[in-house]
């Protein structure tokens, strides 16, 4: 049985956190590109006091006046030392409990794998919650909120290629973290993808794959002719078929090299605030049409594609940089 229930993206919010690139040794070059970036997400969601509202955490002074100077009046700013900005796999989950009230799940994190082993990334979703007031349950597992999406009716969707690495959580089998994603988060029905985008750290997170945006509903990209996805894109949508969800496509980014490197861009990683939908944006071709396909999906918010490039050079967009407080 679940205690506890994790609600649609698109459902109400109190807040978002939003981290704020801080660490000049991570971002070196990108880091005051990325920074105005960021800030620009944060002025789009919080919607000149229509959306909810956005709180850009800083790790340190300097980040938090940098992000005080970029976003003005859209943000509240706070400090909470962090190794870096990615609060979606970092951060508290806030779910709400079998009476409503809103509880912070913290799970234990190591770093997508072991790949990236940042101080203070392991205690800052418990600094989060501390700070909101909310109250903490401790989870023995790895799992990061970027591995998962849900539709708000106890469906979701996440990958083999993450939740069941061996680099998480060896001794689990597929059934031991169903019956884990049921108790944490009220997930009755699991939607199993494959393999995720070429050359993501987080080992295919689903936010970058395929989103929920209405129950029952499931947003693929569409595969270009060049893809170096291809072939997982079209895995992906032979399992959603069999599954039985209804399936909607956003074009994808494609092939999409930074220094002769293949990047995981996605306009999968959008973030879907109360009055906005913030779609990430590459200077491709895709950019356009992304955004057009996702305005339709949401005909309630206004949908914007802002520029995520050098948000990219960390691993990540959007959706990947934030977290949402639901409301109560």
């Amino acid at each position: 049985m679940s205690n506890f229930h994790l609600p649609a993206e698109w459902a109400p919010h109190d807040a978002v956190w939003i981290g704020f690139p801080s660490a000049d040794d991570l971002w070196l070059d990108d880091l005051e590109p990325a920074q105005a970036e960021v800030a620009a997400f944060a002025r789009a969601v919080r919607a000149d006091g229509a959306g909810e509202r956005v709180i850009l955490v800083a790790a340190d002074r300097a980040a938090a006046e940098a992000a005080s100077a970029l976003a003005g009046a859209a943000a509240e700013i706070i400090i909470e030392p962090f190794g870096d900005i990615w609060l979606r796999d970092t951060g508290p989950i806030i779910v709400h409990d079998s009476l409503g009230k809103r509880t912070a799940l913290r799970h234990r994190f190591n770093g997508w794998g072991g790949k990236y082993d940042l101080p203070h990334d392991d205690m800052i979703g418990a600094q989060l919650a501390a700070r909101a007031g909310f109250p903490l349950v401790e989870r023995d597992w790895i799992f990061e909120g970027g591995a998962i999406d849900v539709d708000g009716t106890g469906l979701a969707v996440t990958t083999e290629q993450c939740l069941l690495n061996p680099n998480r959580n060896p001794a689990l089998t597929r059934a031991d973290i169903e019956a884990r994603l049921l108790a944490d988060l009220g997930v009755t029905r699991t939607l199993w993808l494959g393999d995720g985008l070429v050359n993501d750290h987080t080992d295919g997170h689903v936010d970058n794959l395929a989103r929920f945006v209405a129950p029952g509903v499931l947003a693929l990209p569409l595969a270009t002719i060049d893809d170096p996805n291809a072939e997982a894109i079209a895995d992906m949508h032979r399992r959603a078929q069999d599954f039985g969800v209804d399936i909607v496509t956003v074009p994808s980014v494609g092939r999409f090299e930074v220094e002769g490197d293949i990047s995981p861009a996605s306009h999968m990683n959008f973030y879907v605030g109360n009055a906005v939908v913030v779609v990430p944006c590459y200077g491709v071709a895709s950019d356009a049409p992304a955004v057009a396909a996702i305005a339709k999906l949401f005909p309630m918010r206004r949908t914007i594609g802002l520029s995520a490039n050098h948000i990219l050079t960390g691993g990540g967009s959007f959706h990947c940089i934030s977290q949402q407080v639901p409301a109560a």
